[in-house]
Formats: C-alpha cells, structure tokens, sequence
C-alpha cells in the first residue's frame, strides 16, 4: 500500500490521502489512520484536491503548480508510507516511508516531465486527456491500495515503468517543453495566454 500510495502522491498528493481518508471514514476498511479521516483534513485535501485538479488542465500552470509540488509530492508520499506503517520509528515504519517517497518523487518527475513535452502541443485537448487519465489512475489505483494493495502496487509499478520510458523516449520534446516554459515564464505577465 505505501508503494501504490506513494506513486499516487507523486501524481496528486491531496487527491491520495482525501481518497484514503474517506475510504476510512465510510467503508469498514480496517487500518486507515485516523488523521485521514479527520473533517478538518478532508476538506483542505478536497479544496487542494480541487486547486490540483483545476491547474492540472491549464498549460504551463500545471509546470509551475509541478514545480512547487516538487517538495510537496515526495515529502507527502513519505508521510502516507509512515503513517500507514503506524508511524512508530521501528524500521518497517522508516522502509514503508522511504518507499513512499521515493516513488512519490519518480512519479513526480516522470509526470512533471511528460506534461512539459505535452505543453509544446499547440491544442489543449492533449494536456486534458493527459490531466484526467492521471486524475483517474490516481483514484484507481489508491481505492485498489485501500482494498487489495497487491495488485494496486503491481498497476503503480507498471504504470511508473511506462511513465519513466516514455519519458525517456520524449526526452528531447521535454527539453522543448522546458525552454518554452522557461520562455513563458519570462514574459511579462500581460502578454501571457
């Protein structure tokens, strides 16, 4: 679970701990932290949830909203693989953490990665395809975790390899992608789309 959750906070942190929170709220699902499930928690992770969901679909503010989750992503994924190893500092809690981590920030660049190649498209129905199928392997993928996380961390895995070797293959469209991020970064803010 903490593998599978870790490349779903690679791709949307608020959306993988609001989906692990609410199924622990209102399924019979046993071992869920209670701080997932908290009201409080559920709301910020549904605003953020909703901030990520609608600047995931705009070009070059997902690269900018990417850049920032940079920290974010993988430091989310090891809190979620501590918290779900119980969070004791045993060494299983510190394992399951570093997995966590480490996929959410593989994720995360292979993600940020691919979206910069897709920003150089000049039609925005690429960039929304891509948005949505992330948003709904996410959901996919840690509603599996929750309930059978085998074959939630076998899907995580393959989706991870195939995202890292089309990554690899884009890699000249991803350096495209940064140069004209950086070049819509530069402009004044008026001349902006």
């Amino acid at each position: 679970m903490a593998f599978a959750s870790g490349w779903a906070s690679g791709i949307n942190a608020y959306a993988t701990v609001l989906i692990i929170g609410l199924l622990g709220r209102f399924t019979t699902v046993e071992g869920i932290p209670e701080g997932f499930q908290r009201t409080d928690v559920l709301i910020v992770m549904g605003i953020l949830a909703l901030v990520e969901f609608v600047a995931d679909k705009v070009p070059y503010v997902d690269s900018v909203w990417d850049g920032i989750s940079t920290v974010i992503r993988p430091v989310a994924g090891a809190v979620i693989g501590a918290l779900l190893a119980g969070a004791s500092g045993d060494l299983t809690a510190i394992t399951l953490a570093s997995v966590g981590g480490v996929t959410a920030l593989i994720s995360h660049l292979t993600k940020a990665g691919l979206r910069l190649a897709i920003n150089t498209s000049p039609e925005p129905v690429t960039n929304i395809t891509a948005s949505l199928a992330g948003d709904l392997s996410v959901a996919g993928v840690v509603t599996l975790a929750v309930l059978n996380p085998i074959p939630a961390a076998i899907i995580a895995a393959i989706l991870l390899l195939l995202t890292a070797a089309l990554t690899y293959l884009l890699f000249s469209r991803v350096l495209r992608g940064w140069r004209a991020f950086r070049d819509w970064l530069a402009q004044p803010r008026t001349a902006r789309p």
